[in-house]
């Protein structure tokens, strides 16, 4: 700290060291300290000296200090002192005041370019430049903020060779646009500074800039700063924007396509309140408007302008700019620039043209936004810059636009001018201007009425029909006339270019306005007499212009007039001027230092009224017309007489093959046409093909489903004799019924010989009531009968549900058979009209007309066996079906008797049932009187013998 104090001028009792050998000291302590306050202190006094001795500090410490930027990442505060140095050597910011403070050691001011020749050394390591961007992405304000400041002077100082280092660097542009994102504003506003600086002339790094949401976030700041009126915050993020879109479609694209022409409408509204407008406010509105028009540029690709100008006009952008357009108390530089902006977001867009025509200034009467604009281009004490914007203005509202063409040339003509005098009209003011004393607005006045009428030959037409009351008293003239006798009174040189201008564009491709000029004999010679005359510099334009409009008489001369026809005027030039001499004077045109000025854009720039001579679309008739001119002066009468042969033929042939055109158009139609049928037809028979085989496919299942009918119904015949547990699908047989017959008789005698065992066991319970014996045998025997009937009963009962579930396994066949015969009959139903059908439309095309024919008959004859075999298995079904109801009925007489023959069986168990209780009351009075009964085992074993008698005699019946 004691060396820091002697360096930084502490008390010291020897000689001061200078400024020189303080740095060497303080580079030194950086490079050599182990300490890291130590190299911090030193950094920061170098730091103090670095503005004072910008070249010292930066010779000697910039190796040192991009050494503590590697080393000391760790320490925010030494990496802060050194960025700062660092910009305080390379940026020139400082420059002056670095001239004025120093005195004996002050630099000449050769070093202009110091700040650039450190800013050299420095990248020419470009790992210096990737390390500077490392660092901007650190929070820390005490680093971010100077590496900023620092990478926006190199960016100045040796932009391109910077920007590449950063484009070619990972993710070297998204680090930087993390700056937008920053919530301190000296950062975030440092950041856009930064990257006006990096995206300058370098389309690849304004894509990625683009890309990277840049339209979102500035647009964003420029709401929260307040749009319009917020601070130079706001400049800097329209500056941004301009280098991100000027002369880059893709980003125009882009930015058409998120909508954010949307978000542009916000800025245009300006408030009811126009007063105090202050500086920074129209420097904003100023850039707005630049802004709009960098996306409708006429250099623009002609999509990108017209889909831009489409989303101006439906967002109400250009309402808002018309709005301003009307208002009070707008500055004049930024109505001027409105004026601008509205050209340009109507011309050539036909959609915006209607709009900006029914647009209404908020006067009383209310008047057209047009008939108000020009009222201030013929007012000589408007402005000169706003009567150019509005020239502009009115050339972009009648650009490609036949339309508002037409509603201007209307206003003229007799039939539509406004009798009462109430309200002045487009057309008055322009006639107005054409012949005021305002040399200015004479030229304006013509220019504008020559774009009424430019490329369109029906106004020009009808523009003759225009007639003036030149003084009270004379009769009227034409407004031909007049501009020509304008022209013969020597007025100013502005005046007379402006109505040359005026007259070519009226003459050319019009060959009745041509022979209205050559009508009146004055004007022929006014012309040679100009062109012939040797004039002063000035006067040289407008004789290149009288030639170009005496080339025009002749090139579109229809030879209707005698004494003016081409050979004449031909031969009238080569006397009085001679061809060499009028090729000379028209060429004085291209020439011109203000007509190459005028070619170069179409909106009317002009350093003063002088010097506006020239209008843009002027310059494409002169370079049309100049070459076609000199070739007519030189042809020969002969040479004329070819020409005008060949162009008779020319038109002939136009006309043959303009009718031939329209031949070859109706036939491609009709080929058409017939295409489209022939693939109609087409598909049809492909179709038909495909349903024809579908239906030959089914037709062909019904052969093999009647086959194995008929091998079924073979089948059944065959195997009639033999017992099955299934019926087969045509039905039960006979035989089977009449055995089922046969066992309904054998259970009836079964049934019969329980009754009559049923009989003897009563008469053997009689027989029990006199011997004890006999009673005991007759209770067994009864018993053993009562087993076995239940035993048959339950058998009996087994068979009639077997019976039962063969009669339901017969209904389901034959309903499957039905369903089946069924299906058979729709299909059958339905393969008529098809086939018809397919017959009919094969009958369109000739190629399938007999293949279609001979199949639909095999088809045919096929279907009708089918019909035949349908009709048989039919009739099988049906005795089938009598059979069913028979079955039906028997089984219902069955199931009546087998009722029956259960309630008989209850009955005789209930009997049974008498007949023990009986017996049981018998053994007890037998025993109450004493009578020995035999054990139950005697018994059981009496009855065992009686079961077994009982079951050989059931063996024998």
């Amino acid at each position: 700290m004691n060396f820091l104090r002697g360096v930084m001028g502490g008390p010291s009792a020897g000689p001061q060291p200078s400024g020189a050998e303080t740095i060497q000291k303080l580079c030194d302590r950086v490079a050599s300290s182990t300490l890291l306050d130590d190299r911090r202190d030193a950094v920061r006094a170098l730091k103090s000296l670095s503005k004072k001795y910008r070249l010292e500090v930066g010779i000697q410490a910039m190796e040192h200090l991009i050494h503590v930027l590697q080393t000391d990442r760790s320490d925010s505060e030494i990496i802060g002192y050194a960025l700062d140095t660092l910009y305080n050597v390379i940026s020139n910011d400082l420059e002056e005041e670095e001239q004025d403070d120093s005195e004996e050691e002050n630099l000449p001011k050769q070093v202009d370019d110091l700040g650039s020749q450190f800013t050299e050394i420095f990248i020419k390591q470009q790992e210096n430049v990737t390390l500077l961007l490392t660092l901007v992405e650190e929070f820390d304000f005490h680093v971010r903020w100077p590496g900023v400041k620092l990478l926006t002077s190199l960016l100045k100082q040796q932009g391109p060779q910077v920007q590449q280092i950063i484009l070619v660097s990972p993710m070297g542009v998204s680090r930087l646009m993390d700056l937008l994102a920053d919530s301190r504003e000296v950062i975030r506003n440092d950041g856009v500074l930064l990257l006006q600086q990096l995206t300058k002339s370098n389309a690849a790094i304004q894509k990625i800039v683009a890309f990277e949401n840049a339209f979102e976030r500035l647009l964003d700041i420029i709401t929260e700063e307040g749009n319009s009126d917020g601070g130079i915050v706001v400049e800097d993020c329209l500056l941004l924007l301009q280098n991100l879109l000027k002369n880059n479609n893709s980003n125009q694209n882009f930015f058409k396509e998120g909508s954010y022409i949307q978000r542009m409408k916000p800025w245009f509204e300006v408030g009811d309140d126009n007063c105090g407008w202050s500086a920074q406010k129209v420097t904003n509105l100023h850039l707005m408007l630049q802004l709009v028009r960098v996306l409708v540029s006429p250099t623009n690709p002609p999509g990108a302008t017209s889909s831009c100008q489409k989303a101006m006009f439906h967002c109400g952008l250009l309402e808002q700019l018309c709005t301003i357009l009307m208002a009070t108390g707008v500055p004049a530089d930024i109505l001027t620039e409105t004026i601008n902006t509205v050209s340009e977001v109507i011309r050539g867009c036909q959609m915006n043209q209607d709009y900006f025509a029914s647009v209404n200034a908020p006067s009383n009467p209310p008047r057209p936004a047009i008939v108000v604009l020009l009222m201030s281009m013929v007012n000589e004490r408007q402005p000169f810059v706003l009567r150019c914007a509005v020239l502009y203005c009115f050339q972009c509202f009648l650009y490609k636009n036949q339309k508002g063409q037409g509603e201007i040339v209307s206003t003229l003509l007799p039939s539509t001018i406004d009798a009462t005098g109430n309200s002045v009209s487009a057309g008055q003011l322009l006639c107005g201007g054409l012949f005021s004393t305002d040399s200015l607005s004479n030229w304006c006045a013509a220019v504008a009425l020559a774009h009424a009428l430019q490329e369109n030959a029906t106004l020009k037409e009808q523009l003759l029909r225009v007639q003036l009351a030149t003084s009270i008293g004379n009769p009227p003239v034409s407004l031909l006339q007049q501009c020509t006798n304008i022209l013969s009174q020597g007025s100013k040189v502005q005046t007379r270019v402006g109505l040359l201008m005026l007259l070519c564009t009226w003459l050319s491709n019009c060959s009745i306005a041509v022979t209205h000029f050559l009508h009146n004999p004055a004007n022929i010679p006014f012309l040679t007499g100009q062109i012939a005359e040797n004039l002063g510099e000035e006067e040289q334009l407008v004789q290149g212009l009288c030639a170009l409009l005496l080339g025009i008489s002749i090139y579109y001369n229809d030879n209707s007039l005698e004494n003016y026809r081409k050979e004449k005027l031909k031969q009238l030039i080569e006397k009085r001027i001679g061809r060499e001499n009028f090729i000379e004077k028209l060429g004085f045109i291209s020439k011109h230092e203000l007509y190459s000025r005028a070619a170069q854009k179409p909106q009317p720039s002009f350093s003063s009224p002088d010097h506006m001579m020239f209008d843009h679309e002027f310059t494409k008739l002169v370079k049309e017309l100049e070459g076609v001119i000199s070739k007519a002066i030189y042809k020969s009468s002969e040479e004329d007489k070819k020409e005008e042969e060949v162009k008779k033929t020319l038109e002939q042939h136009d006309n043959i093959v303009t009718h031939y055109k329209k031949v070859i158009r109706e036939q491609d139609q009709e080929l058409e046409e017939l295409k489209q049928r022939v693939n109609t037809l087409t598909s049809q028979n492909e179709q038909l093909q495909a349903t024809v085989t579908q239906q030959v496919s089914q037709i062909q299942q019904h052969k093999d489903q009647y086959n194995l009918l008929k091998v079924q119904l073979g089948k059944d015949n065959q195997h009639h004799n033999s017992h099955s547990d299934t019926f087969q699908m045509n039905g039960i047989q006979t035989e089977e019924v009449s055995k089922l017959k046969e066992e309904l008789e054998e259970w009836k005698n079964k049934h019969e010989l329980l009754q009559g065992q049923l009989r003897e066991k009563d008469s053997v319970i009689e027989k029990l009531k006199s011997s004890q014996l006999e009673m005991g045998t007759m209770e067994q025997s009864s018993q053993t009968s009562k087993s076995g009937g239940l035993e048959h009963n339950n058998e009996l009962q087994k068979e009639l549900e077997m019976l039962r579930s063969q009669i339901k396994l017969q209904s389901a066949e034959i309903s499957k058979l039905q369903i089946e015969n069924q299906k058979l009959q729709v299909m059958n139903a339905t393969a008529d009209p098809v086939l018809g059908g397919s017959g009919a439309t094969a009958a369109n095309n000739p190629e399938l007309e007999g293949r279609l024919e001979q199949e639909i008959k095999e088809l045919k004859s096929e279907v009708k066996a089918l019909s035949e075999e349908k009709e048989s298995l039919k009739q099988h079904l049906d005795s089938s079906s009598s059979t069913v109801a028979i079955l039906q009925d028997e089984k219902s007489k069955l199931q009546q008797e087998v009722a029956e023959s259960k309630k008989e069986q209850d009955d005789l168990l209930v009997l049974l049932a008498d007949q023990d209780q009986k017996l049981s009351a018998l053994k007890v009075k037998l025993k109450d009187l004493g009578v020995p009964i035999e054990d139950e085992d005697d018994i059981e074993s009496g009855d065992q013998g009686d079961e077994d008698e009982d079951g050989d005699e059931e063996e024998q019946d």
